[in-house]
């Protein structure tokens, strides 16, 4: 069960959330009137979804997004921000938090929080907590469907971007760049797509001091375009992520788009270019109702630091050399910074860790043991960062809450383990049912096994 925490005194954010969560049951939620409370409960209890009453002056939320925003590696998952006016939602938007959602007024949070949740419920893969819950290895495929309605697509592509970013896909430095491509496309998709608004009509609306959001509230009433639809698809690969987006109209002139000079661009305009600044293959079907684009993640290079370890010296390692030999009396436990690493037992490969499996050696850390395995990293970007056991227990001390977050980890990772050990007993009771040996791998098989899968270096 996924938790929200709400710092609020607003009765009606509060009733809000508690008929929301009372309709789905994978939600549970707990409200908080004062920022020390609701921090302490984040701490200890990782609520994927923090909801924060900006709208309040006398509530300190600033503080509670400080907290969260310190050690970003703890606290993934996602932000609901509630403001006084959409000005200064705008404002918060600009501070470019990734793991902020949405930022809303009390109104629109009212009308919105549970189809947000239906959202959240719907794709609970993206509300990613790290380190509790598995990356998938191979393509994730998916798509959104949504009206015209820019609050709900804007909520789709932050939590894209938002898991791309904490699952080690993208930089933090991408992930602002990302949200413009999204934005900026699905803006278009809707009012100059579904909505068919043009570019003089829309330049005269803003320079007559209106608001775009109350023309797009308008058109989207009328019977001609009610019911059309903004379709999302995502592909997410090892080494790129791709995206298409689709609208119902009639297309719009993209190639004209293009060609517009800086200067005619200062309300509005210039999203197109920028946006193909930082995306790659940006590429529109003739009629302008579709289009596609492309990031490269950066999968297995870069993991975030938690803040607990931030000050602790980071290690180099070199292609084929070794971190720690099987049988040492060790117990350092290793954060995984960059790279790959080959797990060895008794000379054959049993495992290759990634930034995605986050430590090296615990089960020695906490055993007190010998080293179970020799790990070796392999390729030439690998960097670890080595805790000693004195230098953790201090850092648990003066932050217990890392100590039930790692009880996490751990725990999730046996449970992991439990499902590949009853799936493989599973397959071995059919084997046996059909009468045929079981499988075995030598040492030369199980090398062009892994070289088929790409794992190079090796």
């Amino acid at each position: 069960m996924k938790k929200i925490v709400a710092v609020t005194k607003n009765p009606v954010i509060e009733q809000s959330v508690m008929e929301g969560v009372r309709d789905l049951q994978d939600f549970s939620a707990d409200i908080f009137n004062d920022s020390e409370s609701a921090i302490a409960y984040i701490n200890y209890e990782l609520p994927e979804i923090k909801v924060l009453d900006f709208a309040d002056e006398k509530l300190d939320c600033q503080t509670v997004l400080d907290a969260v925003c310190e050690d970003n590696w703890l606290h993934s998952g996602g932000i609901i921000v509630i403001c006084k006016s959409r000005s200064k939602a705008r404002e918060l938007e600009e501070k470019k938090d990734v793991n902020i959602l949405a930022t809303v007024t009390a109104g629109e949070f009212r009308d919105h929080f549970q189809r947000m949740l239906k959202i959240l419920a719907a794709n609970d893969q993206f509300l990613y907590t790290r380190g509790l819950k598995e990356i998938i290895g191979g393509e994730e495929k998916g798509s959104f469907v949504s009206g015209n309605d820019p609050m709900n697509l804007h909520f789709y592509s932050n939590m894209l971007v938002s898991y791309l970013y904490n699952t080690d896909r993208i930089s933090r430095d991408s992930c602002s760049g990302l949200k413009l491509a999204l934005s900026e496309f699905l803006n278009n998709a809707v009012e100059h797509g579904n909505l068919e608004i043009s570019y003089s009509e829309k330049t005269k609306w803003l320079m007559e001091g209106n608001d775009i959001m109350d023309l797009i509230a308008d058109r989207s009433q009328m019977d001609k375009y009610k019911d059309r639809k903004v379709r999302i698809y995502y592909e997410i690969r090892k080494g790129a992520s791709a995206f298409r987006i689709e609208d119902d109209g009639d297309g719009f002139d993209w190639k004209k788009m293009l060609e517009h000079r800086a200067e005619d661009e200062e309300l509005h305009g210039r999203g197109i270019k920028m946006s193909q600044g930082v995306v790659q293959k940006v590429e529109y079907n003739e009629k302008g109702n579709i289009v596609t684009f492309a990031i490269k993640n950066s999968m297995d290079s870069v993991n975030a630091i938690p803040g607990f370890i931030q000050n602790l010296d980071t290690i180099h390692y070199k292609d084929k050399e070794i971190v720690c030999r099987q049988n040492d009396l060790s117990n350092d436990l290793y954060f995984i910074v960059s790279g790959r690493y080959a797990v060895y037992m008794n000379g054959r490969l049993s495992a290759i860790l990634t930034p995605a499996d986050m430590f090296i050696g615990e089960m020695a850390f906490l055993l007190d043991d010998r080293r179970t395995a020799t790990v070796i990293a392999t390729g030439n970007m690998c960097r670890l960062i080595k805790v000693p056991k004195a230098v953790f227990l201090l850092l648990i001390r003066r932050n217990p809450h890392y100590g039930i977050f790692l009880s996490k980890v751990l725990a999730q990772r046996l449970e992991e383990q439990n499902k590949i050990s009853w799936a493989l007993k599973s397959q071995l009771e059919q084997l046996e049912k059909t009468g045929l040996p079981p499988l075995e791998l030598d040492e030369e098989e199980t090398s062009v096994r892994l070289k088929e899968q790409n794992w190079q270096g090796l």
